[in-house]
């Protein structure tokens, strides 16, 4: 299973009014294990950065001048994610500005890319109701470490995602009913073996007898009910 874990950073908050991607970072996990393979770009918005964005990511204008654009990276990214499971939190945020930018070149949309998408912002508040459910906050609750994240970076939080995310799915890893062997008593075919002839007989004698008698007694003064086991309770 290839899932490509992607975080965006942005001039600002809407597409619509403008708002273009500056950096695109891509992580990618292989049957739930982080490979060597990363997608990371800065892009040139050829606009101005909003000053709540700025305080967030720390990219400038000017930083960014010379970095390509989008369109010159596009082939990259969708040689990338084309086919993988995409995982994203806060998606609806990324995938606007994603298709956006894919609807500017005239392409198809960019979550059609995807064989399947994952928020884990909405899984996450399905898990923890009612709780923060920031990237940060499911570092703190899952022990990962974020004390280098001083600022967003989507190649930083793209990694970090990866592990809240795998943390997240990790599921009871100790099922100890794993440890049943429901093979046993059957045959190659899957069919109950005839159990043996030669079984050895061992009957109660009176003293078992009693002490079993005894145990019934106790339960049922407990339970203060006629027990099942009562001859008043017994259907003939």
């Amino acid at each position: 299973m290839r899932q490509v874990i992607l975080d965006t950073e942005t001039t600002g908050l809407n597409p619509a009014t403008g708002d273009r991607i500056i950096e695109i970072g891509c992580v990618e996990v292989i049957d739930r294990r982080l490979t060597d393979r990363t997608f990371h770009y800065y892009v040139n918005p050829e606009r101005d950065i909003d000053a709540g964005a700025f305080a967030v990511h720390g990219l400038s204008r000017e930083f960014l001048s010379d970095k390509p654009l989008f369109g010159s990276i596009v082939e990259q990214l969708i040689e990338f994610v084309d086919g993988a499971e995409i995982v994203i939190h806060n998606a609806a945020f990324d995938l606007g500005f994603l298709d956006n930018e894919f609807a500017l070149l005239k392409r198809p949309p960019f979550r059609g890319l995807a064989s399947k998408i994952i928020d884990t912002l909405l899984d996450a508040r399905q898990m923890f109701p009612g709780k923060r459910n920031s990237l940060d906050a499911l570092c703190d609750r899952f022990s990962i470490s974020n004390e280098h994240r001083t600022l967003h970076g989507a190649l930083l939080d793209a990694q970090l995602l990866a592990e809240v995310y795998i943390a997240m799915t990790r599921g009871q890893e100790d099922l100890s009913i794993d440890l049943i062997d429901y093979t046993v008593g059957t045959d190659s075919t899957g069919h109950t073996k005839a159990l043996p002839t030669s079984l050895k007989l061992m009957l109660a004698n009176s003293e078992d007898l009693e002490q079993h008698e005894k145990i019934l007694a106790e339960i049922a003064k407990s339970s203060k009910k006629d027990p099942v086991w009562s001859p008043m309770n017994v259907i003939n």
